[in-house]
């Protein structure tokens, strides 16, 4: 089962978690302790932003000997893509019906 559209949005939303992930991509499996240097935030804290990514889809986690490994999984923005594509269609379709009804009035 694929996380729900909402939880990946609501995950993204919050500037930590999305911190947290960017910096996944970037720098590829990071332990919790390395995503916590100069986080500014505690490691609590980062271990629960980490559940919530993890749960969205956002991020895997691998054990490595007593360290978990937390990676960026970039693919499950798809949905994210796929929603802001579709946008972009309907409000290209509501300008360009703008337009047109502009170019009428003017006439």
């Amino acid at each position: 089962m694929t996380p729900s559209r909402d939880l990946l949005f609501k995950s993204l939303s919050d500037p930590t978690r999305r911190a947290i992930f960017e910096r996944l991509c970037r720098d590829g499996a990071l332990t919790v302790g390395t995503l916590t240097e100069g986080a500014g935030i505690s490691q609590p804290a980062v271990s629960k932003h980490l559940a919530q990514l993890k749960a969205a889809g956002l991020v895997a986690s691998t054990q490595d000997g007593r360290q978990t490994r937390y990676a960026a999984r970039p693919e499950a923005l798809v949905p994210l893509r796929d929603w802001t594509a579709e946008m972009q269609g309907f409000w290209e379709a509501r300008f360009s019906d703008l337009e047109d009804l502009l170019k009428r009035m003017d006439q």
